[in-house]
């Protein structure tokens, strides 16, 4: 165990005389300052840390508790406790595998979560950690969280099987899945020639196996009405390859939803051009894009504060994509690297417009990301937009430009010898079949 020395009085000082201004504290709530001791625990492989889970599907212990505690019928008044098990695999070389089990009482539905399948498995960018203060000791405790993993609780109906059985033959069966794949290309490099014939005809009988399957299910998809209207427009709409948006919307606003492109979580990553706007710094033309620069003093004109910061967000959000597309530019990979991409966006751009086996640029994603550059562009210029530094900053030709627009939707116009491009509503893409015989 790691002690660490008092917060400085200075500090001290400095909270306390911020929260006596008015303006520090809007909702009125009185802060208490205290001055505590940091200790810090370090992992002990003979103990297992503290677990944290959440239930994505709404469901609340405490809730349910007070609910039976309230019940007429309950004449003991005694509340269905919902029992929580951890189970820890044994094997030394997986002993880091967790499992939680949490059983309502009084229903068939087991709330099971792990360590090393589903959300927990994906990549970590984030280091969790728990904190417990003791206000009459005066010392803060930081224990690491196990695993350092948020265990997420999806539902399971009781069977016969215990949940944590299903899950631990399920890890074990996409564990021997990829085993077996990594033996099948060992022996087709390096097996004998009785050993890769073996192989082969294995392989070739999965695949009647297969043909088999697919015949029924030909048969069961052949019985199925399907809305051949929709279908089309779906089809139409991924060859697209443009951001979420709604075809009936009666104001361009509505048209492509800025909460459908820069998501809730994302908002409170976007502050950095609002913060130098505020310092009255200059924003540096090598750091940020031609069109970012240019906009900036819309910010001027602007008088209402959620609206500058909504604007200066958007136009942070432009300045990520680009950097990040920049990651992936020859000659621009060295700009694209110095800039701070925060990692929930990063992430999210990753899954967006990145192949998931290579994690490069996808070439059919190269349209999407150009689609999601432009409809933030048009809502920065309130859908009425001058494509000239855009179409600088994502370093292709006005005309190519021109295309992309139309394929949003937007109207090119021409005033005092300038193009514009303009959104009007409802939406009205163009047709694929006419984009196709132009080409020809």
């Amino acid at each position: 165990m790691d002690e660490q020395p008092s917060v400085s009085k200075s500090r001290t000082q400095k909270s306390k005389k911020r929260s006596r201004d008015g303006n520090q504290n809007p909702g009125g709530a009185k802060h208490e300052n205290l001055q505590v001791k940091i200790q810090l625990f370090q992992d002990q492989p003979n103990k297992i840390p503290p677990l944290v889970a959440y239930f994505p599907s709404g469901y609340n212990p405490q809730t349910q508790q007070r609910q039976d505690e309230e019940e007429p019928n309950n004449q003991n008044n005694s509340p269905k406790v919902p029992k929580v098990k951890v189970f820890r695999n044994m094997a030394q070389r997986k002993g880091n595998r967790l499992q939680v089990v949490v059983s309502p009482g009084g229903s068939n539905v087991d709330f099971v979560g792990s360590s090393f399948t589903g959300e927990a498995a994906a990549a970590q960018v984030c280091r969790y950690s728990l904190g417990v203060l003791d206000k009459e000791a005066e010392t803060l405790k930081i224990i690491p969280i196990a695993t350092n993993k948020i265990f997420r609780l999806e539902p399971r109906v009781r069977t016969a099987e215990t949940a944590n059985e299903e899950a631990s033959n399920s890890t074990k069966s996409e564990l021997t899945a990829n085993r077996m794949d990594k033996l099948g290309e060992l022996t087709a490099l390096y097996g004998t020639k009785r050993e890769r014939k073996k192989r082969k005809d294995a392989i070739n009988l999965k695949k009647e196996v297969d043909s088999e399957s697919q015949k029924s299910l030909d048969k069961k998809i052949e019985e199925v009405a399907f809305d051949k209207e929709a279908l089309a427009n779906t089809s139409s709409l991924i060859a697209r390859n443009i951001p979420p948006h709604n075809v009936s919307a009666t104001t361009p606003l509505e048209a492509y939803p800025l909460d459908k492109i820069i998501l809730k979580g994302d908002w409170d990553f976007l502050g950095d051009i609002y913060k130098l706007w505020q310092g009255g710094e200059k924003v540096a033309t090598n750091a940020y894009p031609h069109f970012v620069c240019n906009r900036i003093r819309k910010l001027d004109a602007i008088k209402d504060e959620t609206q500058q910061w909504k604007l200066s967000c958007i136009l942070s959000y432009i300045t990520h994509l680009m950097k990040f597309r920049d990651q992936f530019s020859m000659g621009h990979v060295k700009s694209g690297k110095k800039h701070n991409i925060p990692s929930i966006i990063h992430h999210r751009f990753l899954n967006l417009f990145t192949d998931p086996e290579s994690k490069i640029l996808a070439s059919e994603k190269i349209n999407l990301f150009i689609s999601y550059v432009l409809v933030l562009a048009l809502h920065v210029d309130g859908f009425r937009t001058d494509p000239s530094d855009i179409a600088q900053d994502l370093r292709i030709s006005k005309v190519d430009l021109r295309q992309h627009f139309l394929n949003l939707g937007c109207k090119l116009v021409h005033q005092n010898s300038i193009l514009y491009a303009t959104l009007p509503v409802p939406l009205n893409f163009p047709s694929q079949n006419i984009r196709r015989k132009r080409r020809q």
